[in-house]
């Protein structure tokens, strides 16, 4: 008998034991401090970590000097959702303000046992290579990297770029000074994009009044064009007006803008600017198009 209970004593102390260890191990988080430069800000391990677009010393144009010195610690996992209806991951904070010029410290710890990101869109690209700066571990981990903030006010989008985890609720900005547009969807921060409508449909068979169209038949015929839609010398001449006065402006941002740079990197920035442009451009158009042959 004697024996048994001795048994029995070993076997829960052991049990006791081994819940305690892997409980203190589930707690332990992977620090990525050991990461391999491969050049141009981009850094990464062997076990998930990477950092892209480091940048700690290279003063964007505009900066004289670094204004402030920040630091923030962000947090992500499946816990930081419960506060938002209709996702499944999220960001412990979804905004962060910071001054133009910042040399900003970003400390990005993942509490998922899956690969999480912190991605910051919309940098310069001639300092950050494909304009954006990039944090990422796979499970458990925390990583560290730093990068100068630009100097003109914007609001920069901020997600996890990972499939269906932003639209799953990891999608934040970070404010530089006054800030410009904010980005819509962001849980606690910003109005839906397309809000949820979980209401009654109205019936097929219910019609909709629309306004007839000024200038149209009545018979259903082509529409016949009014003096009031075709230009006029008050338009022309606000348009020469409006010109003049944004002209200065637009020299002046741009002036500060280019400061700094060479003249290749100025033609690299207007390259791309136009790319982007264009690209947003043929994006509306095809979402236009789309709208259309929905109809």
């Amino acid at each position: 008998m004697a024996r048994y209970y001795t048994g029995l004593l070993v076997a829960t102390l052991i049990l006791v034991s081994g819940k305690g260890s892997a409980a203190e191990k589930a707690e332990q988080l992977i620090e990525h401090n050991m990461l391999m430069n491969h050049g141009g800000g981009h850094l990464m391990d062997m076990e998930g970590g990477m950092i892209m677009g480091q940048n700690k010393d290279t003063l964007p144009p505009g900066c004289n000097r670094i204004s402030e010195e920040a630091s923030i610690t962000v947090r992500a996992g499946h816990k930081y959702s419960k506060d938002f209806p209709g996702t499944m991951f999220g960001f412990d904070a979804h905004e962060w303000r910071v001054k133009p010029c910042t040399r900003l410290t970003v400390t990005f710890i993942n509490e998922d046992h899956i690969r999480h990101q912190w991605m910051m869109h919309g940098l310069p690209k001639f300092i950050y290579d494909k304009g954006m700066f990039h944090l990422e571990m796979t499970g458990p981990a925390k990583i560290t990297g730093t990068l100068i903030l630009p100097s003109e006010d914007k609001t920069y989008l901020v997600h996890c770029d990972i499939a269906q985890h932003m639209e799953k609720g990891m999608k934040a900005q970070l404010i530089v000074g006054k800030g410009s547009t904010p980005f819509p969807s962001i849980p606690g921060i910003t109005d839906l994009a397309i809000p949820d409508d979980y209401g009654p449909k109205v019936a097929d068979s219910v019609k909709q009044v629309v306004a007839p169209v000024p200038g149209a038949s009545s018979a259903g015929g082509a529409a016949t064009a009014t003096p009031s839609q075709s230009p006029s010398n008050s338009t022309f001449l606000f348009g020469i007006i409006l010109g003049v006065a944004v002209t200065p402006l637009a020299i002046g941002y741009y002036k500060k803008r280019f400061q700094g740079m060479s003249g290749q990197e100025v033609s690299s920035h207007l390259v791309n600017l136009g790319k982007s442009s264009l690209d947003k451009l043929l994006g509306l158009l095809t979402s236009l198009l789309g709208g259309v042959n929905k109809k």
